[in-house]
């Protein structure tokens, strides 16, 4: 079989990332101490498949969510209060048991001298959200690029989550959300602008 390597990517004749065999055999051997007998027909193309979405649900390895931040705009007639980005969501697996994570993120700043088009903070939170992830981490990530690359003078993310790995095992214990949260700069110092913009997320 041909492969060629766009981006250092491996690709088959069909298009299809290519998986290494030792990849492939590593899944077909959790499926078989699962229970489970890889070589049916059912499973037979599972290892390839459950490889390929594991690259897509890591991608955020790849990509920098700052750069994303890198355009900004000064001309905003003037405006200068608190910007919100509600409810974004997204889906992200946890580290301790590649459990999946789903929720919403809200994110918010004030700008000094210059705003970023709106898309470009939905693409901060895909970026972190797109590696196995803790919840409080990830809150802090976002925060903290959107700090460090914009410099405004305020920034707040609220994140709520539902987390496969209590929801659809151990406990077992669905419709439970988990809720973090990160202010800094005047949403940390100020509590009345904090509350401002806790009321525009929905809080």
């Amino acid at each position: 079989m041909n492969y060629i390597a766009p981006d250092s990517r491996l690709f088959d004749e069909a298009g299809k990332l290519y998986v290494p065999e030792d990849v492939q055999e590593a899944v077909r051997k959790i499926i078989r101490w699962a229970g489970d007998n890889p070589e049916r027909e059912g499973l037979q193309d599972t290892p390839a498949r459950f490889a390929r979405a594991w690259r897509e649900y890591c991608e955020g390895y790849e990509d920098d969510p700052g750069v994303h931040l890198s355009r900004t705009f000064e001309e905003v007639g003037g405006y200068d209060d608190i910007v919100v980005l509600k409810d974004i969501p997204f889906r992200s697996h946890c580290e301790h048991h590649m459990a999946p994570i789903i929720g919403k993120a809200s994110v918010a700043y004030l700008p000094k001298d210059r705003v970023v088009g709106i898309s470009k903070l939905a693409r901060v939170v895909q970026g972190y959200a797109s590696r196995l992830q803790v919840q409080e981490r990830m809150t802090a990530e976002v925060a903290d690029c959107i700090w460090t690359h914009l410099k405004p003078r305020g920034v707040a993310v609220v994140i709520e989550a539902t987390h496969g790995c209590m929801t659809g095992r151990g406990v077992k214990t669905p419709d439970v959300a988990m809720v973090t949260r990160r202010f800094l700069g005047v949403f940390e110092d100020d509590r009345a602008s904090r509350k401002d913009v806790l009321e525009l997320m929905g809080r």
